[in-house]
């Protein structure tokens, strides 16, 4: 028998459940907070009128189940469980695996794209895909800066799970490294018959080491490795696997200030600021060359773009198109990054260059003749990037996600678990299997993709993950779609951050490093997208409940704790243990 606490508030009948008898004594305390609760034992934990032996079997690696059940009253409960690996019938091609493609943009905003609102940038190709196939309007990105995120990504793991939960730099070059055992989307597809690649910005571990991309599933890697290498759009070399590339640009460093005694207002005077190479061209004809040679088998391309991250550079035949169109002020540098001389029309081109070579992909593949053979997935890794000194309107490096309004109707920005610092665009395309047209609301996360891609291709996956395959969402089958019972961010930058969705509501602690056991803020995104109006203490029950979310869905990490002040790894690797 389970034990429930169930509480009406304004017209829902929220129920509390715990399975354990370790977590009883939670949930009797939660009973003297709340004087008005009606407490009562139920010998069936599952939905109303189904047996307990009938409930449908989990896909999430959560002890947690949160589950809401239709009717006059929607009902939300709380219990504990056991991982299920649930393993569902996918079949898309009666010939072949279809191919995948994951275009992931670097610091784009949920306002930045014209299909989600955007006025002053233009995206025309990312504007047909999503008419082409379908538009996620709550889709949420791992976590708010790069590392972790795409860490939540390829491993399918929470930020409370991941092994890595926020940006953390090594030496010589590169950021902390997956682990071995990790398995990633890249593995999972290749032992099923796929060439992998990742081109672009990886992030993960340096050369060598066990976060190397070609030890974690990719059978080439081109771009960048290092982050802080990602920083000039102008490099003088990029990776090819472990080896290195010389592009034709000089070598200049990606933080300096306007030499004094030039004259900003002269556009000549910004020149030593680019090169002959743009590093996101090579790139995009890495990726083409990719598709080319592997159009004959089932592939995987992670195209993680390095647009429109900052620096501010793009060649002079996309700053054409917006030079003029903004008021401006010359960018000196005082905010990291690079000197520019037209930083909002640049920042535009970036985007609508960045929107040109997505269409340039889909033109390859229906060049190909590999349309209907290819899911494009289309998304950024977190939100538009955040201001420094004198508020966003200030933005680092010379951005200006105020003007753009880059995060749309959505509080925060880059390095916020607010919605603007993580909720972000999404589009997939695959034609006659996704539903032209479609705009969903279904409620997704980065680390959905690995259990989608599984589904796809027939394949286990790994048991400790955390994800729910959105793939009957893709093929417009929502009667099959299982739905999140809570997402969780736990990140560890920005004086630490902790998140929870559930249902409507997101709770969200700040300054966690200070006071690990702060108060949650709560709000209802329903009615307040904008998470501007705090009601946790109108409803205590909910933040009881958000509190055990994050309390169960905490795994401890060597590197990062809140109580403890570990605020990372070690800024160097000791050996290098890739293969």
């Amino acid at each position: 028998m389970s034990l429930q606490r169930q509480v009406n508030i304004k017209g829902k009948s929220w129920v509390s459940r715990c399975g354990h008898v370790a977590k009883r004594k939670l949930w009797m305390v939660l009973g003297v907070v709340v004087g008005a609760s009606l407490w009562c034992v139920s010998p069936n934990p599952g939905k109303p009128g189904q047996s307990a032996g009938s409930q449908p079997p989990s896909t999430s690696g959560s002890p947690l189940v949160l589950t809401e059940t239709s009717g006059e009253a929607a009902t939300y409960t709380v219990s504990a469980r056991t991982h299920q690996v649930v393993r569902e019938t996918g079949e898309t091609s009666n010939s072949r695996h279809p191919n995948i493609i994951l275009i992931l943009a670097d610091d784009l905003g949920y306002g930045e794209l014209g299909c989600y609102g955007q006025q002053k940038i233009k995206t025309p190709n990312l504007d047909r895909m999503a008419a082409e196939g379908i538009r996620f309007t709550q889709f949420y990105a791992g976590a708010p800066v790069c590392a972790p995120s795409r860490c939540v990504l390829m491993t399918g793991k929470h930020l409370g799970h991941a092994a890595i939960r926020d940006n953390s730099e090594v030496q010589p070059e590169g950021q902390w490294p997956l682990p071995a055992e990790e398995i990633t989307i890249a593995e999972i597809l290749k032992g099923c018959g796929y060439a992998t690649a990742a081109i672009g910005k990886w992030g993960l571990g340096p050369p060598g080491s066990t976060g190397d991309p070609n030890a974690q599933g990719f059978d080439l890697f081109f771009g960048y490795n290092c982050q802080r290498h990602a920083h000039n759009h102008y490099p003088s070399w990029l990776y090819r696997n472990r080896e290195k590339v010389a592009l034709r640009n000089p070598e200049f460093s990606a933080h300096q200030r306007f030499p004094e005694g030039a004259d900003p207002n002269d556009p000549r005077a910004y020149a030593q600021y680019i090169g002959e190479d743009y590093a996101p061209d090579r790139m995009l004809a890495e990726a083409i060359a990719f598709i080319r040679e592997n159009r004959d088998r089932p592939f995987f391309l992670y195209y993680a773009t390095t647009v429109p991250h900052l620096a501010l550079q793009v060649p002079q035949d996309s700053l054409q198109e917006y030079l003029g169109q903004f008021p401006e002020t010359p960018y000196l540098g005082d905010r990291g990054y690079l000197p520019c001389f037209a930083p909002r029309a640049t920042y535009a081109a970036m985007v609508s260059r960045l929107d040109r070579d997505v269409g340039r992909i889909l033109e390859e593949i229906k060049q190909l003749g590999l349309d209907s053979q290819t899911l494009v997935i289309f998304t950024s890794d977190n939100g538009p990037t955040h201001g420094r000194g004198g508020g966003p309107e200030n933005g680092v490096g010379g951005s200006d996600s105020v003007f753009f309004q880059s995060a749309g109707p959505l509080n925060g920005l880059k390095g916020s678990v607010f919605e603007g610092g993580i909720r972000v665009p999404m589009i997939a395309r695959w034609p006659a299997k996704i539903p032209a047209g479609t705009v969903s609301d279904h409620v997704a996360v980065f680390y959905d993709f690995l259990p989608t891609f599984a589904e796809i291709v027939s394949a286990e996956v790994p048991a400790e993950i955390d994800g729910i395959s959105f793939l009957p969402t893709l093929l417009g089958q929502p009667e099959r779609q299982k739905a999140h019972d809570f997402l969780v961010w736990e990140f560890y930058g920005y004086g630490g951050q902790q998140a929870v969705r559930f249902g409507p509501w997101k709770a969200i602690r700040q300054d966690c490093y200070k006071s690990p056991d702060g108060p949650l803020m709560l709000f209802n995104l329903e009615n307040d997208l904008g998470e501007t109006r705090d009601v946790s203490s109108e409803y205590p029950e909910l933040v009881q409940i958000a509190e055990l979310i994050l309390k169960t869905e905490h795994r401890n990490s060597p590197f990062w704790d809140f109580a403890t002040k570990r605020r990372g790894p070690p800024k160097t690797l000791d050996t290098q243990v890739g293969p």
